[in-house]
């Protein structure tokens, strides 16, 4: 099992009104951020069948499409450290989400075997 911690502030991107090219420098940056970590920490990523715990810390909770969608980037960071497409049947991807102080904001990314 493998948990890392990113001070990443995820928003729903279904409800930001922001210019296409700054949605994607967005997430080019939460994709890259997640990816270059999780290799950091485990440069021999594992194997599928995996399991892959994706937790939204902030001080208020998205609902479940919104929550989904949120971490569209950071899922296609932890495909690119496994090196395979994020529909990979092997893998099962849990989106959570928990409650933090005001102005807190961060994910975490568990990958259990």
């Amino acid at each position: 099992m493998l948990t890392i911690s990113l001070p990443i502030k995820l928003a729903s991107v279904a409800n930001l009104r922001l210019h296409w090219a700054v949605k994607a420098k967005l997430a080019k940056s939460q994709r890259t951020r997640v990816r270059v970590a999780l290799a950091g920490d485990a440069p021999n990523p594992p194997t599928p069948p995996i399991t892959v715990v994706l937790t939204r810390i902030a001080p208020r909770k998205l609902d479940t499409d919104n929550l989904a969608s949120a971490f569209k980037a950071c899922r296609d960071g932890v495909a690119d450290w496994l090196g395979v497409d994020d529909g990979h049947k092997d893998i099962e991807w849990v989106y959570e989400q928990r409650a933090a102080g005001p102005k807190v904001y961060a994910i975490e990314v568990e990958v259990i075997e």
